[in-house]
This record gives structure tokens, C-alpha cells and sequence, in this order.
């Protein structure tokens, strides 16, 4: 089966953050032989002093394929994790999604959206996951980050949220790259511009400090922009981290 696994508020400023437990989280899951994951992804939500967050309210998803005998003991283990290994101070939630069995892929969607402009409650959170038949648990302190946990799946199911975690280190003498050398070193699927048109193999890219994928069209994409700087040497350079805030 396909599932989608997120988690939210699990850290303090001075702990491991969010995304570092969920890939913990997805490398157990394929270390107890359970299944085969896919890279996490960091989905924004609603900034608002009505809303408890550490650094940027967002939470972490990743997807796998799991087989169906071993869902309840990934779960288990998954909610013991949190417990575990979730810092002091921190409200964490944690949600499983079964894509197989899921119904109302349109309501998730339409939650993890409004996630990321208005304040939720845990009772609507809850009331939706009962619904859908979706597992949502809260694992310390208030718990609610079940509500970016629920909003995280809705998020990654769209194919079109969410930055993946970690950044790319190419190796380059010059600092510029053809675009077919770009996806080879960096397994994306995908270079296109910020504007939207996919770049062809041979075009060339300036680096940026920090290379990194978004999740667009359910593919790992690599953004660029139009180099103003140095155009001659390569028409293209990697997204800005201030570009790329807006996915």
C-alpha cells in the first residue's frame, strides 16, 4: 500500500529539528524491512501569533510504499518514536494516511490548504481525520501539531507544496553546470525555470549556495531563474532561498 507519514511540532530551538526525526522516522521504517520510502518534504503553514511554533510552522512528509501486514507495526513504532525522541516543550503530532483506502482525498487536500492561510482548531483536526478514517494521534504537551501533521499530508498530496529537505552538493570546478550533469548528480526529475519552462539538456546553469528541489507536478524539481549577473557564461541560476519561500 501507499502511505503518507507527517509530523509536526516536535522540537525546541535547541533540539533536532522536525525534518531531521522524519528522516529518522523514514529510514527506520526501511531498516525493519517494512518498506521503501521517498525523500521528505517541508510544507509551510500559517504563520500567526494565534499559532505555537518553534522557528517557521512547518511540517515534514514523507510517502512509502508499505505492505499492508506491517501498516499497524510502523504505526506503533511511529508513535513510540515521537514519544521518545520529540523535545521537551514540544507539542507533537503525527499522522498516517493510507492512499489506498482513502476517500476524501479532495477534503484533505482543501484542509492542508487552508492550513497555510487561517488558524485551525484540534477539534475540526480530529473531526476530519475520523471522517476519513485517517490515523492522527497527538504524542506529548498540548499536541497540536496534529493539526500541521493532518494539513502536511493534504500538502504533499497535491504534488505541487513543499521543498524537500537538505540541499544538493555538486561537484563542479567552475561553478556551472549543463542541466543533463545537474539532474545526473542530483537525482531530480526535473530543471525548470521559476516562470515555468522546462530547460533542455545542454543549457547551462550558474550555482547558487544552496541547490535544492521543490515538489512540483509530483516530481522532484530544481528551479532557476534568469542569471542577471553573468549571463554570458550561463543563461540560468539556481532559485534564491528567498525565491524559493514561496513553495
Amino acid at each position: 500500500m501507499n502511505i503518507f507519514v507527517c509530523i509536526d511540532d516536535t522540537d525546541n530551538i535547541e533540539s533536532r529539528g522536525t525534518g531531521e526525526l522524519a528522516s529518522l522516522l523514514a529510514r527506520a521504517l526501511e531498516d525493519k524491512g517494512w518498506g521503501k520510502t521517498e525523500p521528505v518534504t517541508r510544507h509551510q503553514l500559517f504563520v500567526h501569533p494565534d499559532i505555537a511554533y518553534t522557528s517557521h510552522n512547518s511540517a515534514m512528509c514523507f510517502s512509502a510504499e508499505i505492505a499492508d501486514e506491517h501498516l499497524a507495526a510502523f504505526t506503533a513504532f511511529a508513535k513510540e518514536f515521537l514519544e521518545c525522541e520529540s523535545a521537551e516543550g514540544s507539542d507533537p503530532g503525527l499522522c498516517v494516511v493510507n492512499l489506498d483506502a482513502l476517500a476524501g482525498r479532495d477534503d484533505l487536500i482543501a484542509f492542508g490548504r487552508k492550513a497555510k492561510v487561517q488558524v485551525i482548531t484540534k477539534e475540526e483536526a480530529y473531526g476530519l481525520a475520523q471522517r476519513l478514517g485517517v490515523h492522527l494521534s497527538e504524542h506529548g504537551g498540548t499536541g497540536l501539531g496534529i493539526i500541521g501533521a493532518l494539513a502536511g499530508t493534504g500538502l504533499r498530496m497535491t504534488g505541487n507544496d513543499g521543498r524537500f529537505k537538505g540541499k544538493f552538493y555538486v561537484d563542479t570546478a567552475t561553478g556551472i553546470v549543463d542541466v543533463a550533469e545537474l539532474k545526473r548528480q542530483t537525482g531530480v526529475d526535473v530543471v525548470k525555470s521559476i516562470k515555468g519552462p522546462v530547460l533542455h539538456e545542454a543549457e547551462k546553469v550558474q550555482l547558487g549556495d544552496k541547490v535544492k528541489a521543490v515538489l512540483l507536478d509530483g516530481k522532484s524539481t530544481l528551479l532557476v531563474s534568469p542569471n542577471t549577473m553573468d549571463a554570458g557564461r550561463a543563461p540560468w541560476q539556481t532559485c534564491t532561498r528567498q525565491q524559493l519561500k514561496a513553495y
